[in-house]
């Protein structure tokens, strides 16, 4: 059951719902009673102007359908940096888009994908594999910045070659129901970094659900999720860590921490570990509290009005997700994009 099969069928049984465990935290049958008509061809969106900053060729999705650019693919040893910008743009309607990447043996990767609504009150749904061959390199960082009244949810299947590096982060403002999926295969002697933020107000809920599969030995992994959650919204971050028997050597870190800015805010978090094999090191933590009093009275106590202290803690806070990008133009791009978001937040 999804959301993609759903709107290819039309059937809301097949949407998942509570009764899934994956899907109790974001009950997608509780939210759609109706399955509207497939969104129209459209061939123009607003510009973006967040993505300016960036040194990449372009490529469009317009409801689900591709109207400008070409699918990624990567030649062994080829470098490459691309815009992918997935945009909603009719109201009331559902489209799903399946948008697949490949990266040759030695390739370099610099993607930035953009989820858009410029419309209210639809359902999109996004799939894709990404597969790295040997020693490929790829870093990825996801911008999710819909209306409150939508639904989305992505699912991406990476698929990692020995001594490639696979690095991500979602940076994600929420929707009615928004789901950001990554699944992992990891074959031992590569690195990963699964890394995402959420920026949370009014009613949006926000889930970051991933699945990282350690099957060889000598793998690596780190994931760091933190979010600020305000007045009646709604975070969920599951990840699981799974080590497969014969995967000896894995190092593999999780941390999840979330600040919440309201007594009506909400997180729920769920990391696991899965561990099959001997001789690793696995660890995962959890946080979710309130801004730091002693912090706040600091900054107050050396003339910082209260409201831009609690910024400033804020912006630091997620601040530790976004320094870890590697390239310097998206990682100024991120940094620039959590200013905007967390200016309505705070």
């Amino acid at each position: 059951m999804s959301l993609a099969s759903a709107i290819r069928t039309r059937d809301l049984n097949e949407l998942p719902s509570r009764r899934d465990e994956d899907w109790r935290w974001s009950d997608l049958k509780a939210v759609i009673r109706v399955m509207p008509d497939p969104s129209p061809a459209a061939y123009t969106a607003a510009a973006n102007p967040a993505l300016d900053g960036i040194d990449a060729a372009r490529i469009l999705y317009i409801n689900g359908r591709l109207v400008d650019g070409g699918r990624i693919a990567i030649p062994a040893t080829g470098k490459g940096a691309f815009v992918r910008r997935f945009v909603s743009a009719t109201a009331e309607t559902a489209h799903h888009v399946d948008a697949p990447v490949e990266v040759g043996a030695g390739g370099r990767l610099l993607l930035i994908d953009s989820f858009e609504g410029q419309a209210a009150g639809y359902l999109a749904s996004t799939t894709g594999a990404i597969r790295l061959d040997e020693g490929a390199v790829v870093e990825r960082i996801v911008l999710i910045d819909e209306p409150e009244d939508a639904v989305s949810v992505a699912r991406f299947e990476v698929q990692l070659s020995e001594g490639a590096s696979f690095s991500q982060t979602v940076l994600a403002t929420g929707a009615k129901r928004q789901r950001f999926e990554t699944h992992v295969a990891h074959p031992g002697g590569a690195s990963v970094r699964l890394d995402g933020a959420y920026l949370l107000g009014g009613a949006r809920h926000s889930d970051q659900t991933t699945v990282l599969n350690h099957e060889g030995l000598a793998g690596l992994s780190s994931q760091l999720v933190k979010g600020v959650v305000a007045d009646r919204a709604r975070a969920v971050f599951q990840g699981k860590i799974i080590v497969a028997k014969g995967a000896d050597g894995t190092d593999a870190r999780m941390g999840s921490h979330a600040i919440l800015l309201s007594d009506r805010a909400e997180v729920d978090a769920k990391p696991e570990l899965e561990i099959y094999a001997d001789d690793v090191q696995c660890a995962h933590g959890n946080t979710v509290g309130a801004l730091d009093d002693a912090a706040l009275f600091y900054a107050r106590s050396r003339g910082i009005p209260e409201l831009q202290a609690k910024a400033m803690l804020t912006a630091a806070f997620v601040g530790e997700v976004v320094v870890r990008i590697g390239d310097d133009a998206a990682r100024e791009m991120a940094r620039a994009w959590v200013e905007v978001k967390l200016a309505g937040l705070v």
